[in-house]
């Protein structure tokens, strides 16, 4: 049995569980690629170096990838984009944002659209007509705010998977006793971040202080908000969530969730789904978890079956077709 599919029948946490058990076991091996670099300016701290990988293919068009939050370009689902990308013909960079590669150069946040930017407009990515781009979780909040802030116009459509809308109410889903397990990963690796680029520069926190956070409101609170600008976490959060820019997004984007993810539930993101333009169509999943869908998925996009095949046929469609607005709830 596809390990992905373990516990399908409890709750979304067998599927989330499932898909890092199979990675575990059989780890997926991304296909071959160069290292990419590119410098972005911050206009705080001045250059920061930002790392991936890039595959190019005889194509016109590449596909960028953005990881969730404190996973990087070996994630098994950047993996498994970046595996379908090349399937489906398409060039691809598997992005780490700023210190993701744990360069200690810096940290990012949920709307730091610098990097994609940075990304998007290197010498690299210069040959390219025509660029699409994935976000999983965090990433995907951060590739749906590039598109409402106004994109590079090669960008012809963004997909996000389980991308935490509303910044507030997804922190406290994921502040919540049942998100334990799921929040002291995603906090060691946040930490480690941390750790890297105290060594290199000040930080807002001492580094004593900020192993002692437990809660991601917390980080947001002492980490992201004082090196950011903002008040506080509250601040961080209107001031760059997505969810209220939906309706302003020009750019065909696809979001697709599933009905149980335990990390980013349903009740935390619906009432900001229906604010979406009509350039936007939200598929909801009923079997899965978070960033965790059968192998056999059919979004009804045509193309290979699997989240990542059908998300590549519909960048291939969607750059090419008219807009298919609406929410879809799979039966």
């Amino acid at each position: 049995m596809d390990l992905r599919e373990l516990g399908a029948g409890l709750s979304g946490h067998g599927w989330t569980i499932g898909v890092w058990l199979r990675h575990a076991v059989s780890p997926g091996v991304a296909p071959a690629s160069s290292p990419w670099s590119v410098v972005a300016e911050d206009p705080k701290i001045g250059p920061v170096k930002l790392t991936g990988r890039i595959r190019h293919e005889p194509s016109t068009s590449l596909v960028m990838i953005v990881h969730g939050l404190a996973g990087d370009i070996e994630a098994p689902y950047m993996i498994a984009g970046a595996t379908a990308a090349s399937a489906a013909g398409l060039s691809c960079l598997r992005l780490n944002l700023r210190g993701a590669d744990r360069g200690g150069e810096d940290f990012y946040h949920a709307g730091l659209t610098a990097d994609l930017h940075a990304a998007v407009s290197s010498e690299e990515l210069a040959r390219y007509q025509q660029i699409f781009v994935l976000g999983y979780s965090l990433g995907g909040h951060v590739t749906l705010r590039y598109a409402a802030d106004g994109s590079d116009p090669r960008v012809s459509a963004v997909a996000a998977v389980s991308p935490p809308l509303d910044l507030d109410l997804s922190a406290r889903a994921f502040d919540r006793p049942t998100c334990d397990i799921y929040r002291r990963n995603v906090l060691t690796g946040l930490k480690e971040i941390y750790d890297n680029v105290a060594r290199r520069r000040p930080v807002p926190t001492p580094v004593s202080e900020v192993h002692r956070i437990r809660k991601i409101r917390q980080w947001d609170d002492c980490v992201v908000a004082p090196r950011y600008g903002f008040r506080d976490a509250e601040h961080y959060y209107r001031s760059v969530s997505v969810a209220s820019r939906l309706s302003e997004l020009t750019t065909r984007s696809l979001i697709v969730f599933a009905k149980n993810d335990p990390m980013v539930p349903a009740s935390a993101v619906a009432a900001s789904v229906e604010r979406c333009s009509p350039e936007t169509l939200v598929k909801w999943v009923d079997r899965g978890g978070h960033m965790a869908f059968p192998s056999k998925l059919d979004l009804e996009c045509g193309g290979p079956l699997g989240l990542e095949g059908q998300i590549m046929s519909w960048f291939r469609g969607a750059s090419s077709t008219t807009p298919s607005r609406g929410v879809t709830w799979p039966s």
